[in-house]
């Protein structure tokens, strides 16, 4: 009786042991990746699955999005410039076969690849193309990325560029540069300023040489302008067409007074 005890006893045991060993359960974002004697045989999940012991093994892949920071890399740019580059990186498995068949580890291996490529990439701008034109890099990057990774199936979704660490000589140097591009910006500016100016006189001179009244109306509206001053000293212009009336005044009387003019 005691041995029938022990003989169930085992028995349900083993069963314990098998289920243990036989029964897996699957998230919904995890699959499995099944080896039968060492041979790939399927990719099954999410739920339950039954393996047998001993004969098939299951590798779990996790389908979720994986959030990576690309360690800080030197870059030298293509104008000579020593920056510090770091990232963050986006992917996803797409294929959970050739994610553990294709490569060892998949990690390590687009780690490596996003900073040799990063390097690569950025190496090829100059300073003010890191600064200026994050987007277009970063869409660089992610299509050479993508393209490499693809094998692995691995699907990379993003790549954002952090930080563009410069040293302080280089910081200066770009304070310069914006510093005189302002002053730059200032001159064209008063100087197209200075030119719609001229051009203004220019019409307003047009202007006034066409109706000789509307200088005597300048004359008026500028001796105004002097009575509204309390300076000690008041300075009258002399109107330009008053000397004209002279001028012609006088030749007029010249030409009469001449030598075979009648004398009184």
């Amino acid at each position: 009786m005691i041995f029938d005890y022990f003989t169930y006893l085992v028995l349900i045991l083993l069963v314990v042991i098998f289920l243990s060993a036989a029964i897996r359960v699957l998230r919904e974002y995890e699959r499995g990746v099944i080896f039968t004697l060492g041979r790939f045989t399927g990719v099954k999940g999410p739920g339950l699955i039954i393996l047998i012991p001993a004969v098939q093994q299951m590798v779990r892949v996790d389908l979720r999005v994986v959030v990576h920071n690309v360690p800080p890399q030197d870059v030298i740019s293509r104008d000579n410039v020593s920056v510090k580059v770091n990232a963050v990186l986006y992917f996803r498995i797409v294929d959970p076969e050739r994610s553990i068949i294709k490569v060892a580890d998949f990690m390590a291996a687009t780690s490596q690849l996003a900073q040799t490529t990063l390097r690569s990439v950025l190496g090829k701008h100059e300073l003010d193309e890191m600064l200026a034109e994050r987007d277009r890099l970063n869409a660089d990057l992610q299509q050479i990325l993508d393209l490499q990774t693809d094998a692995w199936g691995i699907k990379v979704t993003n790549i954002e560029i952090k930080d563009i660490d410069l040293n302080e000589s280089m910081i200066r140097a770009i304070a310069k540069q914006a510093e005189a591009e302002r002053l730059r910006r200032a001159k064209v500016i008063n100087a197209e300023g200075e030119h719609q100016a001229a051009e203004k006189l220019v019409e307003a001179g047009k202007s006034l040489a066409r109706e000789p009244l509307a200088m005597q109306l300048r004359y008026f509206s500028a001796l105004h302008d002097i009575a509204s001053d309390r300076s000690s000293t008041i300075v009258f212009p002399l109107p330009v067409d008053l000397l004209a009336h002279l001028s012609t005044a006088v030749s007029e009387h010249m030409t009469r007074s001449g030598p075979d003019a009648p004398r009184d």
